[in-house]
């Protein structure tokens, strides 16, 4: 017990911030310097898995680490030490470029978290509005401000990792508007720009924490949703379903509606990444077949 206690001691009175987090990358440990150079104090930190703590970490890219690209979920899984140079938010909300170093913490010949050590490398403040501009501009779709295909497609190989290492099953979902070209050519394109922006809006409010949708691009939007048993699929089709047919654009006093054919697949243990897109894709094509505006499941 004095040891841990000399150990914390030690830990606070270092000038760079380190953090520790278990297997499920919640945070255990937070000391005095990452308080000093974040503006988060214990109190707000401890306890929180990291993609949930505020930090938000980011590359230089824009990328938003912890839902993507996360090295403490790597170091997690194969053990490796990792550095990189990343951009983390205040709490007063700027960024602050760090460098960081990962480690794996093991007991008993098993990996139990993971220490990161964090510097500042730079006096340079950021603007957390730039930053989120740059982000924005890799990462997100115009029209929609939805998360664009290069997000999606991150996330999803981020999710796929989970479950393949840790059990944590998801689903996607791909919808597709039908017969926008309809739409566009009898309304014109800002009308379809409405649609989509619309149906975005509809959507984009009906999912939890850990769960994306995004646009896949044209008139199709990518889900990924977090769920534990096949039973659950139909219902979260027909919920997106059912937003998207009762989502309206009044224009020039017409009132526009849309519908979306919907396929929706969870992730099997011989899937790849490839597999699970393609059947979601494949599925959603079998809704067209079966008359539009409909949800088909496996």
């Amino acid at each position: 017990m004095k040891e841990t206690q000399l150990y914390l001691d030690i830990i606070n009175h270092l000038q760079d911030g380190v953090y520790f987090v278990d297997k499920e990358r919640k945070i255990i440990l937070w000391n005095h310097a990452a308080e000093q150079i974040t503006g988060y104090n214990q109190e707000q930190i401890i306890g929180k898995c990291c993609q949930d703590s505020g930090l938000k970490h980011i590359d230089r890219d824009g990328k938003p680490l912890c839902t993507l690209n996360c090295p403490l979920f790597h170091t997690l899984i194969d053990g490796k030490t990792r550095q990189d140079q990343v951009f983390v938010r205040h709490y007063d909300g700027y960024r602050i470029p760090v460098y960081v170093n990962v480690f794996p913490v093991y007991q008993d010949e098993g990996i139990i978290g993971a220490i990161e050590v964090f510097t500042k490398n730079s006096p340079k403040v950021f603007e957390d509005d730039l930053i989120e501009h740059l982000t924005n501009s890799a990462m997100q779709d115009e029209l929609t401000v939805l998360p664009n295909r290069r997000y999606l497609e991150s996330f999803i190989s981020h999710r796929f990792n989970e479950y393949k290492h840790f059990g944590r099953t998801f689903a996607i979902l791909f919808a597709d508007v039908d017969d926008f070209r309809k739409i566009n050519n009898k309304y014109g394109h800002n009308v379809g720009d409405l649609v989509l922006k619309n149906i975005a809006r509809s959507i984009c409010h009906n999912i939890r924490q850990n769960e994306i949708v995004g646009r896949w691009g044209g008139e199709e939007f990518l889900g990924i949703y977090t769920l534990s048993e096949s039973s659950e699929l139909f219902s979260i089709g027909e919920q997106v379903r059912a937003l998207i047919e009762n989502t309206e654009v009044v224009t020039n006093g017409q009132t526009i509606h849309a519908t979306a054919s919907i396929g929706i697949t969870m992730v099997y243990p011989d899937d790849t990444v490839d597999t699970l897109i393609n059947r979601a894709d494949q599925l959603m094509y079998e809704s067209k077949h079966n008359g539009k505006n409909t949800v088909t499941y496996r």
